[in-house]
This record gives C-alpha cells, structure tokens and sequence, in this order.
C-alpha cells in the first residue's frame, strides 16, 4: 500500500511545489519588483476599464428588469431631501411674519406666537433630512456594481445576471482575496524587518535615503493589495519638510493612499500587539511622532512635540487628519485647531475616492478593523485621486480656528465635498449645548436689536 501510494504522493508535492513558484514568480515579477521601481505596467488601469464596462452593462439590463416589470427602481438622494436655500435666522423670521399678519419685524412686538413656527421647521427638516448623520453612513450607490452589499435594486433579474454575480464572487474571494492578503502580509512583514535593519545604521544621509525608499516600497507594495488605483493632481505642490500635510480623512488606509508617493512623518498613539510591532520598527528608521496614551490628551506636550518637530527642516512633514474621524467621503467636517496653532506651514490635501468599485469608508461603529479590511480585501478596487494644493499659511490677525476654517473649504472645493461646521465628533456624542446657545443668541440678538432700533425711533 505504501508503495502504491508514493508515486501519487511525489505527483501532488511535484504539482504544488511547481504551482508555489509560479505565483511567486507573477508575484515577484508584475508586483513587488514594479513597486521598488515605482512603476506600473497599466494592468490596474485595463482592469477598471473593464469593470466599469461591466457595471454599465449590468444597470441597463436591471433598469430593462424594472421596466419590463414595471418595478420602481430606488434613486439615492445625491445631496438632501429638502431643497434649502441658505438664508439667515432673520430673513426667516421675517418672512414668516410678513405672510402671517402683513407687519415687517421694524414694527412688530419683540415677540410673535408665530416665530415659533421657524424653529419647528428647522426641527422637523433635520428630522427629516440629518446633514450630519448621514455622513457616517455608507453612500448608496445609483448603479450596481455586482457586490450584494452595495445597492437595494439587487433583485433576481435574468440568469446572465445572476451568473455574471455569482462569477464575480468566485473571482473575488477566490483569486483576489488570497493575492491580496498575500501581498499585504508581505508588504507589512518587509516594512517591520527592513525599516528595524535601517534603524540600526547611524543618523545621516544614507539612513535617512534607506529608509525612503523602504517605507515607499512597502506602501506601494500595500496599495497593491487593495488593487488601489491613484490618480495624483499637482505634484509641484506636495508637502516638504518642515510643513504640515492635512488632508478630509475616509479610512485608515488614507495613510497608505498619501505614503506610496511620499514620505510622512505619521502621528498617533503608541498600540500594543502587531499594530505595536509595526509603530516600534518604524520609528527605528524615521522620526515618527508616537505618544503613550497617558499623554494623548495633554494638549500642550502634544502641541509641544509637534512644534519640535516642524522646526527641524530635515524632517518629514507630518501627516495629520484633522477631522479627528471618518467621514464617508462625501463631505468635509470641523477641522480639530491644534495643529493650525503651531505656527508651520500647511499643506492641504484633497482625496476622493470613487464608490463604484468599492466603498473604502471605514464605519468604526459597525465593523471591526480586522472586518473592515476583509471588506476591502474583497472589493473590486480601489479608487480615488490625490490632489495637492497650493500650501497656505496663517494670516495676520486671523486665529487658529479661522485658519482651519479657511483650509477645510479649500480641500471640500477642490474635493467636491460639502463643507459641515459640525464636529465629527457627534458620531459617537451628542450635540454640545453651545450649539443649541448659539440660536438662542441669535434670536436673543435679532430681538435686542429690533428694541434698540424701535427706541431710537
């Protein structure tokens, strides 16, 4: 028996030994090699040209579907349920009480049983239609994208449909899941052996050219395993040393989108287990800024460190995401004024992925890390563009609040993101009571001042 079965045994390690060496082999040649090099071989592009053909394809044939069945098809709200027209308090108010009892505010008491009306409006619309919210939910997608998850007009519609799906999901989890984890193992396994190897050479010029080029290798070879395709926009204004690069922030693996065409000096809280791992290898190569959770809310050490930092001009820019949470791409929230206090230059930077390949929102009070990133994994692609803008400085006179204001309306315009005042926060809080204070003040002050006005007449 023994001998009878050797030869099948010599056959199947023979097979596997032969199948290991070509993956390894595609692996090496069409990956890892063109991510030292920095290089690509269009693969990625052809990709999503094809699947975007696909998706075509496949929301006529579920609109024909709909048609032939006559089936109302669901269309996501772009922007908001409730057309609005941005107008103050006042005008409001006003209005209101021209078409209640024909009397301009000049003229009418302090107070109207019909002001009353202007505020359970508002309630009622942001009821209705929460602009806040609805930004740490995924964006519902107006065409399929043959991922189950991504649309409610998935319905069964023909045979050639449902095999097109089901052969989607065999290549998915088949082909692409494994080739993806495969690369990421081994993106992030080179990037902790080899920036520890670079971390014991001596402070200098070639540590600091070594650990470059590690740390853009491996980004790039991580960007692979998410099959992402970047589109970067002017390159002439990317962050130098010395700057501060901020950037509306989506998901953890903005920070790989940013390092795979350049080098950052990354900013967090020190983590324990392989996240740990990976923060205390990285720092061996380059000045990293990592704080104990002790220290995280001590603004002024925070502050302190930043400041340190930014003013040694040999040092990479530090990368910070000053929304302080994901947002699901679609808009751009307060920006967090510690960093626009420090005084350094600023480098804003706009990023916007595209949802038909893939979702890349990262929503923390659903999924788990580790489940987030099998979502990825699992997606088609992943897509999006980079554009760097102009950097811009504080202004006299201006404080850290307003500056910050100033940069997030550059990065939402250019990102086509619309621009909230509201704090990111509020995913997990609820609405602080100087929210609710400032109408109040506003009303109290449109009242006053119709007093005042009224008395001096």
């Amino acid at each position: 028996m023994e001998l009878f079965f050797n030869p099948f045994d010599n056959l199947l390690c023979i097979l596997l030994g032969i199948s290991f060496t070509v993956w390894f082999t595609l692996l090496l040649v069409f990956i890892i090699v063109p991510a030292i090099f920095g290089v690509s071989f269009g693969i990625r592009r052809l990709y999503m040209k094809t699947l975007l053909k696909i998706f075509e394809w496949a929301t006529l044939r579920i609109e024909r579907g709909a048609k032939e069945k006559n089936h109302l098809l669901y269309k996501p709200y772009s922007n908001a349920i409730i057309a609005k027209e941005p107008t103050s308090l006042e005008e409001e108010i006003k209005e209101i009480r021209r078409s209640g009892s024909n009397r301009d505010l000049d003229s009418a008491p302090e107070f109207e049983m019909s002001d009353i009306f202007y505020f359970a409006r508002r309630g009622v619309e942001s009821i209705m239609d929460d602009e806040v919210t609805k930004r740490f939910s995924a964006e519902e997608l107006e065409s399929w994208n043959l991922l189950t998850r991504s649309n409610y007009n998935f319905h069964y519609i023909s045979l050639r449909l449902t095999v097109l799906w089901g052969l989607g999901l065999l290549i998915r989890y088949g082909f692409l899941l494994p080739l993806r984890v495969t690369l990421a193992f081994t993106g992030v396994g080179l990037l902790v052996f080899l920036t520890s190897l670079v971390g014991l050479l001596p402070n200098g010029r070639m540590k600091n050219f070594l650990s470059e080029k590690v740390h853009l290798m491996c980004y790039r070879i991580c960007v692979r395993a998410l099959t992402a395709i970047i589109t970067y926009h002017d390159s002439e204004n990317k962050p130098k040393n010395g700057g501060i690069c901020v950037a509306n922030h989506t998901s953890p693996i903005d920070v790989i989108i940013l390092a795979s065409d350049g080098c950052y000096a990354m900013v967090g809280q020190i983590h324990g287990g392989l996240m740990g791992v990976i923060q205390r290898s990285m720092v061996k190569a380059c000045p990293h800024i990592w704080f104990e959770r002790s220290e995280v809310k001590d603004r002024h050490l925070v502050a302190k460190r930043l400041s340190d930092h930014v003013e040694d001009k040999s040092k990479l820019p530090i990368l910070i995401f000053p929304e302080g949470t994901c947002i699901n791409n679609t808009s751009v929230m307060m920006f967090k004024k510690g960093s626009f206090e420090i005084g350094a230059t600023v480098y804003p930077v706009a990023i916007k992925y595209d949802p038909r390949f893939g979702d890349a929102f990262w929503n923390s009070s659903k999924f788990g890390m580790v489940n987030y990133l099998l979502r990825m994994m699992s997606s088609w692609a992943i897509v999006c563009s980079v554009w760097y803008l102009p950097p811009m400085s504080r202004e006299e006179g201006e404080d850290a609040v307003q500056f910050a204001n100033r940069v997030k309306a550059a990065i939402a315009r250019q990102g086509g993101l619309v621009d909230l005042l509201w704090d990111g926060g509020l995913k997990r809080g609820k609405v602080k009571d100087t929210f609710k204070e400032e109408q109040q003040k506003l009303y109290s002050k449109m009242l006053v001042g119709t007093q005042e006005d009224r008395s001096r007449s």
